[in-house]
């Protein structure tokens, strides 16, 4: 019998955002196609890959602590990912000029140049058993809910933004690739699809909405189209990113109707129109609350999800009650606060009047403890009600999941107990009805009925 080589061991370190989680997991696919084994630790590992995130100054520090970590326990480390694109002072590569000793370094969404790396230091396999690879490929998320990437790049240049030089500019996925991949996940039993990008709502600007083909059908490249084309699947879809653009209204009809997650994940970042301009938002501030309201017209089960910078250069004390006033009126379900972090490279540095840290963080500490009066009340509003959860764990101690208010990792949970009835008890990835009967400020209880 003929000698096969033995396979390459890979391990993978995975950090940043639902994007850069997309880009390791079709990484770990390419390596699986070819023979290679991806192992969990790394005195297994003959080589290391750490996919890096560059956003804000702590991600950079996490990235940077996780390659010095693989390369004192391996030695053998490949970069790619966010921070891989920045560089230093000098014009040199920030991550080789830090540690000269890893074995290459590739910027984001770069798994064929990770690829030729892997293969420089590890040849490749003899003989790869294709076969084992399923059709979805190989995912980093739970086997009942992935991440659907349809665009890489932005085309905005938010001065406080650094992931256009990372990313580039937008380019989409066709509409006939997205859905087929889509339609894979699901057929290997996903029952979320959670849609992200750099910009969800100009998905197709760049392909000028060209029509590409879904099942011999002709649909535009486009977020109203697509939107449409995944409500059709069957399985809960979640819109993440979404620029709080006129055109978004197409599919408020798609929410009330059933046909995708009444749930929005709006990046709104601020009210004030003079900061949003500061900060060269692409969507204007000042017809917000107009158009929240619109939405729920039309959906009122909609839960909104936004984010929010706190102390951007130049916020006066006035442009920061204007935020909180916001808050007040828009009572949005979920509401992250990040105090501003001066991150190195973007534009918004060099803007005058910067606003000390220490109020930063205390307005970021003042809209939080807002914003949870806020939710706590929106929880309330649920108590007595029956919600579609989908379950995350069973354990001895009971069942935790998520309604369809709530995100994995940034939104809440819905806590139960175990049903005495055995033909009541879930399984992991299984939709069930509960009636809530107790809150907090995020969190949800109640019985599978």
């Amino acid at each position: 019998m003929e000698n096969q080589q033995k396979a390459g061991k890979i391990g993978m370190v995975s950090l940043g955002c639902p994007k850069a989680l997309v880009d390791s997991e079709r990484i770990l696919t390419q390596l699986k196609v070819e023979g290679y084994e991806v192992v969990p630790s790394y005195e297994m590992a003959d080589i290391v890959v750490v996919n890096t995130c560059g956003f804000i100054d702590s991600a950079v520090q996490e990235s940077l602590d996780a390659i010095g970590e693989a390369l004192r326990e391996n030695g053998k480390v490949i970069v790619t990912g966010c921070l891989g694109a920045k560089q230093d002072a000098s014009g040199g590569n920030l991550i080789a000029g830090l540690h000269p000793k890893v074995l290459a370094v590739t910027g984001p969404h770069a798994a064929d140049e990770v690829m030729q790396a892997v293969h420089t230091h590890l040849p490749r396999p003899h003989d790869p058993f294709v076969d084992l690879v399923p059709d979805h490929g190989v995912k980093l998320t739970p086997k009942h809910y992935a991440y659907l990437k349809i665009s890489e790049g932005c085309n905005h240049r938010c001065s406080f933004c650094i992931i256009p030089s990372m990313r580039g500019d937008l380019v989409s996925r066709p509409i006939g690739e997205v859905m087929r991949e889509a339609e894979s996940l699901v057929k290997s039993g996903v029952k979320e699809l959670l849609v992200v990008s750099q910009d969800t709502s100009a998905y197709g600007v760049d392909l000028k909405y060209r029509t590409d083909f879904v099942n011999g059908r002709p649909v535009k490249t486009r977020f109203a189209e697509l939107v449409q084309e995944l409500g059709e699947l069957g399985v809960w879809v979640r819109l993440h990113y979404v620029y709080p653009y006129p055109h978004v209204d197409e599919v408020l009809g798609l929410m009330a109707d059933n046909k995708v997650l009444p749930y929005l994940d709006v990046p709104f970042q601020h009210s004030h129109p003079d900061i949003l301009k500061r900060m060269k938002r692409p969507a204007s501030g000042e017809k917000n609350i107009e158009r929240i309201a619109a939405w729920r017209k039309i959906c009122p089960s909609l839960t909104i999800r936004s984010t929010f910078i706190s102390g951007f250069p130049g916020e006066t004390e006035e442009e920061f009650q204007h935020l909180k006033a916001f808050l007040e009126e828009a009572k949005l379900d979920r509401v992250g606060v990040f105090a501003y972090s001066p991150v190195e490279g973007a534009t918004a540095n060099q803007l005058p009047n910067p606003v000390e840290e220490a109020v930063r963080e205390e307005r970021r500490r003042q809209l939080m403890e807002l914003q949870e009066g806020i939710s706590f009340q929106c929880q309330k509003a649920k108590v007595g009600t029956r919600q579609k959860v989908i379950v995350d764990a069973v354990s001895g101690e009971g069942v935790l999941g998520r309604s369809m208010a709530d995100a994995p990792e940034i939104d809440g949970h819905v806590h139960m107990p175990k049903p005495a009835k055995t033909w009541l008890r879930p399984k992991v990835g299984d939709i069930v009805t509960v009636k809530v009967s107790g809150h907090d400020a995020y969190d949800l209880f109640g019985d599978i009925v």
